[in-house]
């Protein structure tokens, strides 16, 4: 008789296919102590809101910039720049983003109204002295028509001089325009001008970025975040150039349109993404409780006089062309030696293999964006003063190191987020309507669910992803598919019901 034990065997049961998710890196923590001048304002407002930090800092760094843009341009290692700042933030409903925003913005508001009441006495005067001038000049035209003497009729006309000119929009800010809307704001009002808006999905998605007006509207932003002037040319219109024209812009946005966006190429393609600061923070909600808040408001009001101070002072422009004249703002010897050396920094990280050499097109314009955010912060202090200081360039390097790391992690993200979403569409697809229990990578390239997937790089990227998550499982290298061996191909798991 058989003595020996019995082993029992356990039936292996084969892991269950993971659901396409990625956990998200956390940022770094915001650098609010670099704000300088801002800081306090920032604080109170995530105080009051209990937002994250992030938020307010994106709201108070614009604005500052609307305010100062259009009296300096700031030196660079590479010559001088303007000192406009573009900022994404990027947050879901929910997060307060409205909030910190009207907190920071009352004194640009108070500012917009009263310029408003101020316009309209101003426009009745025009109307008074334009009305007087066309009946003048419609005399003069009647009283030569049939007498010939078109030389009398010329010096009278240009005795009486030109056709008055309406006064400028006051409008500092706008939402969402079109860049015919933009350009033809610049052309009637004020030359340093500010797109903000708290639905910043409602630009990135509007009728400039659709797809017949994108490439156009991220040239026009390139142009201005450099300075160049704006070109028209456009039947009814005519031509003409805009010179010296400032734009700063602040969108917040939630993540599904911040993340389509930033995964399109034309953004990074164009260089329009890297000009912008981006900040994605950790949320709060769910420990926003009330006994954390504060109702400290001293540095936000003390942030909303200074805007309107600002905003009062007039522009330095032409007053015929209203082109902006900007002063020069030097780098002091002790700002221009910390620029260079975090220049330096950023240069050897870019190098093959470096942990920058993905986001190149951020990495190499973080010195200017350092010099940018220092120029905004020194005159927002002392809007007279001559160069940078130490201390301000210190604090500029201190945010553009801080929004670069941001790019960084957050491009990858976008990237990641784009290849799950392709790979989620061939699995839905796959699992749902694919008749056959085994997949190839061109058979996902001729009939993929999606046109990114139709060629065969993407479509092995995509099954790639679903193998590391267990939707599909490699067959061997000669498994037969179809009737033929095949170098690359899949069986489909199917979840068990």
């Amino acid at each position: 008789m058989n003595m020996q034990p019995q082993t029992t065997q356990t039936q292996f049961v084969p892991e269950e296919p993971q659901p396409l998710v990625r956990e998200a890196t956390r940022p770094a923590p915001y650098p609010v102590e670099a704000l300088g001048p801002l800081r306090a304002a920032v604080e109170d407002v995530g105080g009051l809101v209990q937002a994250p930090l992030a938020i307010p800092a994106q709201s108070a760094l614009a604005l500052a910039s609307l305010a100062v843009q259009g009296f300096a341009n700031v030196q660079t290692l590479g010559g001088y720049c303007p000192v406009s700042l573009y900022s994404l933030t990027i947050a879901k409903s929910g997060e307060r983003k409205t909030s910190c925003d009207g907190l920071l913005m009352a004194g640009l508001r108070e500012f917009e109204k009263r310029q408003t009441v101020a316009q309209r006495s101003d426009l009745q005067s025009w109307q008074n002295d334009h009305a007087a001038w066309k009946a003048k000049r419609d005399g003069i035209l009647n009283k030569s028509k049939g007498k010939g003497d078109r030389s009398a009729m010329k010096s009278e006309l240009d005795a009486l001089g030109p056709e008055p000119e309406a006064p400028p929009a006051p409008d500092r800010t706008v939402s969402e325009p079109t860049f015919e809307g933009l350009t033809k704001l610049f052309q009637i009002g004020q030359p340093s001008l500010g797109i903000f808006s708290d639905e910043g999905g409602q630009f990135l998605g509007g009728h400039a970025m659709n797809t017949d007006n994108r490439q156009k509207t991220l040239a026009a932003l390139n142009d201005l975040w450099g300075g160049n002037p704006i070109k028209r040319s456009r039947g009814g219109d005519g031509t003409f150039t805009l010179y010296d024209r400032r734009l700063a812009i602040h969108l917040m946005a939630q993540p599904g349109v911040a993340r389509s966006f930033m995964a399109d190429p034309k953004g990074d393609d164009t260089g329009f993404l890297p000009r912008f600061l981006i900040t994605e923070p950790e949320t709060k909600i769910g420990t926003r409780l009330h006994a954390l808040g504060s109702n400290q408001r001293a540095g936000l009001d003390g942030f909303n006089r200074r805007l309107r101070e600002l905003l009062e002072i007039p522009l330095p422009m032409d007053e015929q062309t209203r082109a902006l004249r900007p002063r020069l703002l030097e780098l002091s010897p002790e700002a221009s030696r910390e620029l260079i050396a975090f220049s330096d920094e950023v240069e050897r990280r870019q190098a093959k293999g470096g942990d920058l050499a993905g986001v190149t097109g951020y990495a190499s314009k973080a010195a200017e964006q350092a010099c940018r955010i220092a120029a905004v912060l020194t005159l927002w202090r002392d809007l007279e003063a001559l160069n940078i200081p130490e201390m301000e360039m210190c604090w500029g390097i201190a945010l553009a190191r801080f929004y670069l790391s941001e790019a960084q992690r957050l491009s990858e993200e976008a990237i990641v987020s784009e290849n799950i979403r392709q790979a989620e569409a061939l699995r839905i697809w796959l699992v749902d309507s694919w008749p056959h229990p085994q997949i190839v990578p061109h058979e996902v390239a001729q009939n993929g669910p999606i046109r990114a997937l139709r060629n065969t790089p993407a479509a092995k990227a995509a099954l790639g992803v679903l193998a590391k998550h267990g939707w599909v499982v490699p067959l061997d290298p000669g498994a037969i598919v179809r009737g033929s061996p095949r170098k690359l191909a899949y069986r489909i798991v199917k979840p068990t019901p």
